[in-house]
């Protein structure tokens, strides 16, 4: 049986996650004049579109959440593009081989799901060198939940043969929704203790060991 492999990206496949914490502030602030909380854990759906969707709501906002959407996600994905040109996004140490591996084997199937807008995944991706076309990416593009998100990368992979699932992440709210959806889980880096986890990706064995 093949096993499915579904990815975070920020944090776990990049080392990424502080230059987007301030991207998306940077173009909070500068569409509403509001500073916006970054105390990601206190929020109920941690993705781009979930922590909008809590800012209306905690700022009394009166626009829907696809407008707010409208002006501060290209805002975003400026910030990331001018980011990634003055400094192009790296690898988590190992990721891309890791992927590759997992890309080119009979054993796996692999999908990426990101609290993050596709866009900026891709671009983000592209930038440290990784095949996105080869990718299923589900994204905030797709739902303000996380957990619809990871379902949603299921299923788009295991439309027929419902393959064991596997998710590295590097946060709580990973934990939280792998728990939820009965998903194995393996963290990378060290934001969360977790029995499965890894420090980076520089050992294969290592990382496939805990693919069930």
């Amino acid at each position: 049986m093949k096993h499915h492999v579904m990815l975070d990206i920020d944090g776990t496949l990049l080392q990424s996650y502080e230059m987007d914490e301030q991207c998306f502030v940077d173009a909070v602030r500068e569409t509403t004049g509001l500073e916006i909380s970054t105390d990601w854990g206190g929020y109920p759906f941690v993705t781009d579109r979930g922590i909008l969707k809590t800012f209306i709501e905690q700022q009394d906002l009166k626009c829907s959440l696809a407008e707010l959407e409208s002006i501060v996600k290209p805002i975003f994905i400026r910030n990331v593009q001018q980011s990634v040109k003055t400094s192009p996004a790296q690898e988590v140490s190992g990721a891309k081989k890791f992927v590759s591996y997992l890309l080119d084997s009979d054993e796996y199937v692999v999908s990426i799901a990101t609290g993050g807008w596709g866009e900026t995944a891709k671009i983000k991706l592209d930038s440290a060198g990784f095949e996105t076309k080869k990718l299923a990416i589900m994204s905030s593009n797709d739902h303000y939940s996380r957990i619809k998100i990871m379902e949603l990368a299921k299923s788009a992979i295991n439309q027929i043969d419902n393959y064991p699932v596997t998710y590295f992440g590097d946060a709580e709210w990973d934990l939280k929704a792998c728990k939820e959806l009965s998903v194995n889980v393996v963290i990378v880096g060290d934001r969360v203790n977790h029995y499965q986890r890894i420090q980076d990706f520089n050992c294969l064995d290592t990382a496939l060991s805990f693919v069930k």
